[in-house]
């Protein structure tokens, strides 16, 4: 069943806001995005009402929901302050059950505010929750989320993955994966079940070429809801898949969930490096376990006569795991198979488990779980 701009303009008319008049009249709807039964948009307010709106995002999502054919709902309340005006003592961006992160420290005295991580409670089900991250883009960050939660379910655990890279969902092409998820009777989304993983991304609900032209409201809110809102099951590790950068998707993660540790993901160059420490400094400053550091793109090594060639420089990542004090996990080579398994949606730890670069990945993930034995023996 299609659902029309009209009909969700009608649900949100019986919504009022706390200025005394209809949602729709309130002059604080961007525009709403629909796309076979999802439905995209953000509630506008000025910062110093945003306490005021919060409970007004939920009604409006209930609303939304409730419209026949709506599948999936994703409202951000963004508050913004005015030009001129004072800032607020907290970050003027919110997310529904995303504190932001504040450096404001209250006169001596009085109580401190709760903490940006008081909010954070455990997903049902899992065990362990890891990030997989790097500070900058285009170092093959998603393929080797991918093939470490294969070789982590090679080790016999029970794996899930989350891509939340909002921008730029790379899991749907790198798994093949065209179907869309269903709803459960708790219209809760079901994971994709795909090599034996239980697969979940953003592409999964949005086509292939559209541009997520969101703020950071939005991919906060999408990251909530595909964290919170999916039926994840019983799993040992769920493994995130996340944007590169230091921005509101890490602070979400970061805030949402206890995480049990990250995975930094880097190329031996010194640029890519720059931004692995970065990252690297972003997760410990949140108190998130840094698990190690995985240099990919390592090395080239031709198919043809087996030379070896340093592209990007060679064991920059393991020295800087060294230097900083935190575990070296492995090198995986620059390799015409890892790039075609991937590329066709049959990454190379399925398609070739027997193959050497299958082995570099297991390595990994068996480093990964010996140091998440104790979350996963707990739970």
């Amino acid at each position: 069943m299609s659902v029309t701009q009209q009909q969700l303009l009608d649900a949100l008319a019986k919504v009022m806001s706390p200025r005394g008049v209809a949602l729709t009249e309130a002059d604080v709807l961007s525009a709403i995005t629909v796309n076979d039964g999802k439905v995209f948009f953000s509630i506008n307010v000025d910062a110093a009402e945003a306490r005021a709106w919060e409970s007004v995002r939920a009604q409006a999502e209930a609303a939304v929901r409730a419209v026949p054919g709506v599948t999936v709902a994703m409202i951000a309340l963004t508050a913004e302050r005015k030009p001129g005006s004072a800032a607020p003592p907290q970050s003027h961006r919110h997310a529904p059950g995303v504190p932001p992160v504040s450096s404001h420290r209250p006169p001596q005295g009085q109580p401190s505010p709760p903490s940006p991580m008081s909010k954070q409670s455990e997903i049902p089900g899992v065990a362990a929750v890891i990030a997989v991250a790097s500070g900058k883009g285009g170092v093959g960050k998603s393929t080797t989320a991918l093939n470490l939660a294969l070789g982590l379910r090679h080790l016999g655990l029970r794996v899930g993955l989350l891509d939340a890279d909002i921008y730029g969902p790379s899991v749907p092409r790198l798994t093949g994966i065209r179907e869309k998820p269903q709803l459960n009777d708790q219209r809760k989304m079901i994971p994709i079940q795909r090599f034996g993983l239980a697969i979940m991304s953003i592409g999964f609900l949005v086509e292939e070429d559209t541009a997520m032209i969101w703020r950071g409201p939005m991919v906060m809110s999408a990251i909530t809801q595909m964290l919170r809102d999916v039926a994840w099951g019983t799993l040992d590790i769920l493994v995130v898949d996340m944007p590169p950068g230091t921005g509101d998707a890490q602070l979400t993660l970061a805030q949402n969930v206890p995480l049990k540790g990250a995975v930094i993901i880097s190329t031996p160059q010194d640029l890519s490096l720059i931004d692995a420490r970065r990252g690297l400094a972003m997760f410990k400053k949140v108190n998130v376990p840094v698990l190690g550091i995985v240099e990919n793109m390592s090395y080239f090594q031709c198919p043809q006569c087996g030379t070896r060639s340093d592209i990007f420089g060679h064991g920059g990542a393991r020295q800087e795991a060294e230097r900083l004090g935190v575990p070296f996990l492995g090198e995986i080579p620059l390799h015409m198979s890892i790039r075609a398994t991937s590329d066709s949606g049959t990454p190379v730890v399925e398609s070739e488990p027997n193959g050497p670069h299958a082995a570099i990945y297991r390595a990994i993930g068996a480093k990964v779980r010996d140091q998440l034995q104790g979350a996963i023996a707990a739970a």
